[in-house]
């Protein structure tokens, strides 16, 4: 909820984050975090490479997806920034020239870390089930695991769940098979 006697954080408030942190409006609140830390950022980099060539550019896979790694999302009011998020080329043809998205994608992953959890868990979650989105991955680096969600009536099903070096087949990319080890290694 926010404070009655505060202003809903703008565009602008997002504009006047410093570099070296990630701005979010959720809510109607402006919430800041540092960038991320190496162990998150090589989880949501090898996520990207894993599903990139197979989904976004049919290498050795049926392709139909845009993948992009950070994506700026405008909706209704919230401004969110998913580590990942992709859209099905059904719905988002071509990649359109634009800094944020109004479009909700159709998948998102959020990389968790101490200090985005329980916004990402709980907040963003709840705004990616108002907007539609089909599918969310939580992945978290220190637990070494993947909760894979999808859209139920009322909120998320939780529909798989692995940790750290099994191999997994995860909706909506079940055509390839993830090695989580890969998303840990040092």
């Amino acid at each position: 909820m926010v404070n009655p006697f505060r202003r809903p954080a703008t565009y602008v408030d997002l504009l006047e984050v410093p570099e070296n942190r990630v701005g979010e409006i959720i809510d109607g609140e402006l919430i800041t975090h540092p960038r991320p830390a190496a162990p998150h950022a090589r989880a949501a980099s090898r996520l990207g490479m894993d599903l990139g060539g197979p989904f976004d550019r049919a290498r050795g896979g049926p392709g139909g997806w845009i993948l992009l790694y950070e994506p700026e999302l405008h909706l209704h009011g919230d401004a969110l920034v998913p580590d990942l998020g992709g859209w099905r080329r059904e719905r988002m043809p071509e990649l359109p020239d634009v800094a944020a998205f109004d479009l909700a994608p159709d998948w998102v992953c959020e990389v968790l870390s101490p200090s985005t959890q329980s916004h990402d868990r709980v907040k963003k979650m709840r705004i990616y089930a108002r907007e539609g989105v089909g599918h969310v991955w939580l992945v978290d680096p220190a637990g070494q695991t993947l909760e894979v969600y999808a859209a139920a009536p009322g909120g998320w099903l939780r529909s798989q769940v692995a940790q750290g070096a099994e191999k997994i087949r995860a909706v909506p990319f079940e055509e390839l098979e993830l090695d989580l080890a890969a998303l840990w290694e040092r």
